[in-house]
């Protein structure tokens, strides 16, 4: 399909709500966020997805980004379900609903789920459908390519078919492509999530994001569409930012300098839920890509306002893609409460 150049990638699990201790300029917060880990003096790049809540400074929770599959809408009304984009995770629906005809991906067309959060646009949408007095399942048979680990290695591909969504709980069936490790699972909606999680690897649901009320950012990994010199577009595994998709939404600016935005610029500003706006961009890469030796220089002059979920506005803009040691993955942010 695509040559994908992937770091040996990511990190550890953190406590719940861990505090940064955040360098006070004036008003102003520095903090360094953790993508990458340190794990006895080995560097673990790009391993960790880290949610952070902007009030406190706080890592509300992080997690080994292979940690879980795919995701399932936990909101009342909600019957979406998402890929784990972080691994490069493909999707394409077969035309049976019998799994036992299934034995590859071969012939199909496989996806990934937009990192713009639009709900519309999911590999899997199709697995439901609605009239207007009336709920249907496809009941036709997936394949999942699960992507790739840390280090780059295949983590193989499953068959699934999703039976119904009843009183909160999903009813789905998987199991590898020469029909071993069949599997029947629920996944149940929990009230106060965007999303619940399953991992194929425990066979289990899990939780690893917080309460949607109860943080403003996630960095991470992600799958997103870029273009070549040519104009033709590709996949690529990139590293950024995405917005709490609960009333989270987020401006850019760069006509003023990060010490002229006021809350009199921020109020007049153009504001957007789209969950990839603040994205991977606002670092460029200089150096030879195609050797690995390069280096990551960040445009202090972008900022981006965030107006999180009760309303207040922050300014945020990034210092640098490196810790003390200077080792990458470890996105610098300053911001200040307007």
């Amino acid at each position: 399909m695509l040559l994908i150049v992937f770091p040996l990638l990511f990190s550890s699990c953190f406590k719940e709500d861990e505090r940064i201790t955040p360098h006070d300029r004036g008003n102003k917060i520095s903090v360094i966020i953790p993508i990458t880990a340190i794990e006895d003096n080995q560097v673990k790049l790009y391993k960790n997805q880290v949610y952070f809540r902007l009030s406190d400074s706080a890592i509300v929770s992080s997690n080994h980004k292979t940690s879980w599959d795919l995701a399932f809408d936990a909101t009342e009304n909600g019957c979406r379900i998402w890929l784990n984009t972080a691994n490069y995770m493909l999707a394409g629906e077969t035309a049976t609903t019998n799994p036992t005809e299934v034995n590859s991906a071969t012939g199909l067309t496989m996806l990934f789920d937009p990192s713009s959060g639009n709900p519309d646009s999911t590999v899997l949408k199709n697995w439901i459908q609605f009239s207007e007095n009336d709920t249907s399942y496809s009941q036709k048979v997936y394949v999942i390519d699960r992507g790739y680990d840390e280090a780059g290695n295949l983590l193989g591909y499953r068959k699934i078919k999703f039976d119904s969504l009843v009183n909160g709980r999903y009813y789905f069936t998987y199991s590898n492509l020469n029909n071993t490790a069949l599997t029947q699972a629920i996944v149940q909606k929990e009230q106060g999530y965007n999303k619940v999680y399953y991992s194929f690897q425990s066979s289990e649901q899990i939780q690893v994001e917080p309460l949607q009320n109860d943080y403003d950012l996630l960095f991470t990994q992600y799958t997103t569409l870029l273009f070549t010199n040519e104009g033709e577009p590709y996949p690529y595994l990139v590293t950024g930012v995405l917005l709490n998709p609960f009333e989270t939404e987020t401006a850019f600016e760069t006509a003023f300098h990060f010490d002229e935005i006021d809350q009199a610029v921020a109020e007049n500003l153009s504001y957007t839920r789209q969950m990839d706006r603040i994205g991977y961009n606002w670092k460029d890469v200089e150096g030879d890509v195609e050797s690995g030796v390069v280096n990551y220089v960040v445009n202090p002059n972008w900022t981006y306002i965030i107006r999180t979920q009760n309303g207040d506005l922050y300014k945020m803009r990034f210092v640098s893609f490196y810790n003390n040691q200077g080792v990458k993955g470890f996105p610098n942010i300053e911001y200040q409460r307007l």
